[in-house]
């Protein structure tokens, strides 16, 4: 293990003896236009207690040029992640002089050149701990500081940190702004960005106070920047938390800033929350993504109070601000965002993440052990989030809702400004519900795993049966066709410990579909028997209740992914009633989702009949689709995606593309929706390079560039994916995004012949990737271009002949081989086609 891997224990053992106070950051990016200039000046001066005489700062840069300690010069002695300090005080005053590097991985201080104006935008991102690729610091969560910090810049750039701007100057070569000291912060949630944004003002009312807003993007990404819906999101969010913590907002601002090439959907940073563009939409967007953004939103407010004003003390219980943050995204977009059907949303989209994390065997318990950063990293997964707000969501409907936020309110006034672990939480809420929560915590957040419910058919009774059986408080539905619609005509409320359980209640006729979860109430996986599969196949998107199809759109997919429920019957099921499916987000996860199963899941045999079937189902739900409706716009996009394994309609596609066919009344043709179209006729060796050029003129953004690499490395040619192939790999100039794209156009088309002879390298390449690579690209590489061969033989011995691997690494992959068994063995499951 390299020293910049720290351990939980070495950074427990630092904060038993250090007591930070404050931290003054001093950043030189004057030159940052200059993209030949590679790194800048930092400069930390670190104020702390001390009872040993020797500690370590942090710091992942180019060079340390100076290090003082209490007025006295000291050598340099740093091995490339710590800076090593002796002879200290009980009182310390430490400055460092440094020079950091700009990043191009969404780590540490990111740098992005704007291909439409040339303009350079700078930003940081930190969590886990990436603060210390851009100045010294303790970095580990435990240690708070009051921040102040000084960046200087370009004249003409907005500069923003994580206070308000409190003075300003004109230096050589630019500006010199400063900010107002923060309150307690640990290090991954300071922040810096710089650059020409675009800025939109607001203000947020409180009773007592004006908290001023901002919303900012790239001056080239401004004409579609949704400022007015953002702003307003924002104020109904600050109103409810500050209501229902009963802790006023304490970050004084609040900027939101959307940024390029961002590795994440969003960064709780207090005071200047980092977005991903994505969410600044160039185009048509559907009810479905609106809701998202605003999810999103308000997740990253949450943290406000989750997260940044109580902080977990270490990486273990992650749990206690993204958990609760995933929670009240979805809970106050129900109550607050103006979003009735974020429940809806989350019942497919974020327990459908949970549901695939938690079947891996890396699976871990919401409460993880997490010994190392590396570790760390990769902790930020459905567990930790989905199935944690997943089981938040079963606790509120234990505890009560009231008691629920009485004990929020509690924690914060504990614990303000400081650092918890499980204990801390579950001590105020049991002491405002009156419950001892110490078995559920057991039982939902220290152990791993995933319940699955049925419900058989006995003689005489319903009985409700779970495998790794866990409490269960949820509602059977009972449903039964009427008029050609399946009605629900009965709930039995169930509290379900063993695998068996009797269903008492159960009367009239037997019912053609009874719906474990109905409501979506608990955290398991659902199965349902042969007659409500035929029942549902029949009338699903007769059901009234949106959570109800969710659930059954859940049960279908999860089925399918098991080998349970064939891939061509569950093509079937999407064909005939997403086009009849009112939710644009249930619509928009079936597609995604029948695209999986017909890539990975269809047996070899029948792959192609079914994809070339399904996407005459796509063009036909295109043109039948309401003009200018979320599902036409949702059928538009799947049709891209089958058109890279078909082309039987890409003489059509080609001529919507180049105007010579009129598209589907009402369809808006925007960049993003041509260039998916592009992409899959690239990978059909339908578009040229030629064409890739044409569609880069007339879409010169940023998202055009990364699209553009995408087509070219999409075409079919064996020579051409070759050298994408080993661009990934050896290219180090190209950028998150760039390399993400390069791996998309490799994988499009699962033309695996034309990759298969990389196999051998593959697996010889990803253990010095993984040494020499940071993690987010290390990451991407591992995962992006795992072979999807028909053995697991090559997997297996790499396994098996690299038991010493870092176990970050080990962790990707064996999920990556879990995945590919599944693959196998759901494919081997498809029954014979004769």
């Amino acid at each position: 293990m390299t020293s910049a891997n720290l351990t939980r224990d070495e950074t427990a053992a630092r904060s038993c003896v250090i007591r930070v106070d404050t931290i003054e950051v001093d950043l030189d990016v004057r030159d940052a236009r200059d993209l030949a200039a590679q790194t800048f000046p930092t400069s930390a001066t670190l104020t702390f207690a001390a009872t040993a005489d020797a500690t370590w700062l942090d710091f992942l840069g180019e060079a340390v040029d100076s290090v003082t300690v209490n007025g006295a010069a000291r050598d340099v002695d740093w091995d490339g992640a710590r800076i090593r300090i002796d002879g200290l005080a009980a009182h310390n005053v430490v400055t460092v002089h440094a020079r950091g590097r700009y990043s191009t991985s969404g780590e540490g201080l990111h740098r992005f050149r704007d291909p439409v104006d040339g303009e350079v935008y700078l930003y940081t991102q930190y969590e886990p701990a990436d603060s210390r690729r851009v100045y010294p610091v303790f970095e580990q969560p435990d240690m708070k500081a009051n921040w102040h910090f000084t960046v200087s810049a370009p004249a003409g750039w907005q500069v923003l940190s994580n206070g308000a701007e409190t003075a300003r100057e004109e230096v050589d070569g630019g500006v010199r702004v400063g900010f107002a000291e923060t309150l307690p912060l640990s290090s991954y949630i300071t922040a810096v960005a710089a650059g020409p944004y675009y800025r939109v003002d607001g203000e947020w009312r409180s009773t007592d106070r004006v908290v001023p807003l901002g919303v900012l993007c790239r001056a080239s990404l401004a004409p579609h920047l949704d400022a007015d819906e953002i702003l307003d999101i924002t104020r109904r969010g600050l109103e409810f938390f500050e209501q229902a913590f009963a802790y006023p907002y304490p970050w004084g601002k609040y900027d939101q800033i959307f940024v390029p090439e961002y590795n994440l959907g969003a960064m709780e940073n207090p005071g200047l929350v980092t977005f991903t563009e994505s969410y600044v939409f160039r185009g048509a967007a559907t009810a479905a993504q609106h809701e998202g953004r605003a999810n999103t939103i308000l997740h990253e407010m949450a943290h406000m109070w989750f997260g940044d004003l109580v902080t977990m003390r270490w990486w273990d219980d992650l749990w206690l601000k993204e958990s609760f943050a995933d929670f009240m995204g979805a809970h106050a977009a129900v109550v607050a965002g103006g979003f009735p059907d974020a429940w809806v949303t989350f019942a497919s989209r974020r327990k459908g993440w949970a549901y695939v994390q938690d079947q891996l065997p890396t699976t871990h318990p919401i409460v993880a052990d997490i010994p190392d950063l590396e570790a760390a990293k990769l902790n930020f997964d459905g567990i930790t989030y989905a199935k944690g707000a997943s089981v938040l969501k079963q606790l509120v409907a234990f505890v009560g809702e009231d008691a629920f936020f009485r004990g929020a309110q509690r924690y914060f006034a504990d614990h303000a400004f400081g650092n918890t672990t499980l204990p801390d939480l579950l001590s105020a809420l049991e002491g405002e519900s009156g419950r001892d929560l110490t078995a559920w915590s057991r039982a939902w957040l220290q152990t791993s795993g995933l319940s699955e419910i049925a419900v058989e058919r006995d003689t005489d009774a319903l009985v409700l049966t779970q495998t790794d059986p866990r409490p269960h408080r949820l509602t059977c539905g009972l449903f039964a066709v009427a008029d050609g619609r399946l009605a629900q005509q009965g709930r039995l409320e169930v509290d379900a410990v063993e695998a068996r359980t009797p269903l008492a209640g159960a009367t009239g006729a037997e019912p053609d579909l009874v719906l474990p979860n109905v409501d979506d109430r608990t955290y398991a996986k659902v199965r349902l028997d042969d007659r409500s599969t035929d029942a549902v196949a029949a009338h699903l998107s007769s059901i009234e209740d949106p959570v109800a199809r969710a659930v059954v759109w859940s049960a279908l997919w999860n089925a399918t992914r098991d080998g349970e429920l064939p891939v061509m019957r569950f093509v079937e099921i999407v064909s005939h009633h997403a086009t009849r499916e009112s939710n644009v987000a249930l619509v928009s996860d079936a597609l995604t989702h029948t695209g999986v199963a017909i890539g990975r899941y269809a047996a070899a045999v029948t792959r192609t009949s079914i994809a070339d079937a399904w996407l005459e189902t796509c063009w036909a739900a295109l043109w039948t689709a309401e003009a200018g409706s979320d599902a036409q716009l949702a059928w538009a996009r799947a049709l891209g995606a089958a058109a890279a394994r078909s082309t039987d309609r890409a003489d059509e596609l080609r001529g919507i593309l180049d105007g010579a066919v009129a598209p589907p009344a009402g369809l808006a043709l925007d960049p993003e929706l041509r260039w998916a179209w592009l992409i899959a006729l690239a990978a059909t060796g339908r578009a040229t390079e030629a064409d890739a050029d044409a569609e880069l003129r007339a879409d010169p953004s940023a998202q055009g560039h990364v699209a553009h690499r995408t087509v070219l490395a999409a075409r079919p040619d064996a020579a051409v994916r070759e050298a994408a192939w080993h661009a990934a790999w050896e290219d180090e100039g190209l950028t998150n995004d760039h390399l993400a794209a390069t791996i998309a156009g490799v994988r499009a088309g699962d033309r695996r012949d034309l990759i298969a002879r990389f196999d051998e390298e593959y697996f010889a390449r990803i253990r010095p990737a993984w040494a020499a690579r940071s993690i987010e690209i290390a990451r991407r590489l591992v995962v992006g271009l795992f072979p999807s061969s028909d053995s697991l033989d090559d997997v297996d011995a790499w396994l098996a002949q690299n038991l010493d691997a870092p176990a970050a690494l080990r962790r990707l992959v064996i999920e990556q081989r879990d995945g590919l068994a599944r693959d196998l063995r759901v494919r081997a499951a498809q029954p014979a086609v004769g």
